[in-house]
């Protein structure tokens, strides 16, 4: 499970370094390969390892061609994503046009989503959990069945 937030600095080039702990894990699983692209909700990127973009390749295939909104993900979707590999310092290189998208500057966080890391500029990171505490539920808030369910 990839998890925890990570403050990385990008290099001159636009590297990161994976935190030690997940480069042999990449290593093992997927022969260092992981795969870049947009994440089309929020103002990040997404990096899986070659294993888990897999899966998500598979329910991309299984989408229509011929329908608009289905395509439109496909085109999104497949369209960034950009294979990186590790390299022997267990870095892996942002193409440029994505690190555009998602305003990357030096300071960024690579945030574990379970299967994927999310890449955010540190201070948009900052933002975002600012805006996702406030919006937690509160007593007088609807919630799903999941959530109702959910404890920790």
């Amino acid at each position: 499970m990839l998890r925890g937030a990570h403050a990385i600095s990008l290099d001159s080039k636009g590297r990161l370094a994976i935190p030690t702990r997940f480069r042999d894990k990449f290593r093992d699983e997927s022969d260092g390969l992981l795969v870049c692209t947009i994440d089309i909700f929020e103002p990040c990127l997404l990096l899986y390892p070659l294993n888990e973009w897999e899966l998500i390749e598979k329910k991309l295939r299984a989408l229509s061609s011929t329908q608009p909104q289905e395509r439109r993900l496909q085109r999104v979707l497949l369209g960034h994503a950009t294979e990186c590999e590790l390299d022997a310092q267990g870095r892996v290189l942002v193409p440029s046009p994505l690190r555009q998208h998602a305003g990357l500057n030096k300071k960024i966080m690579l945030v574990g989503q379970l299967n994927k890391f999310e890449i955010w500029d540190e201070s948009r990171w900052q933002q975002q959990i600012s805006d996702d505490l406030q919006a937690l539920p509160r007593e007088d808030w609807e919630l799903s069945e999941r959530l109702r369910d959910f404890a920790l």
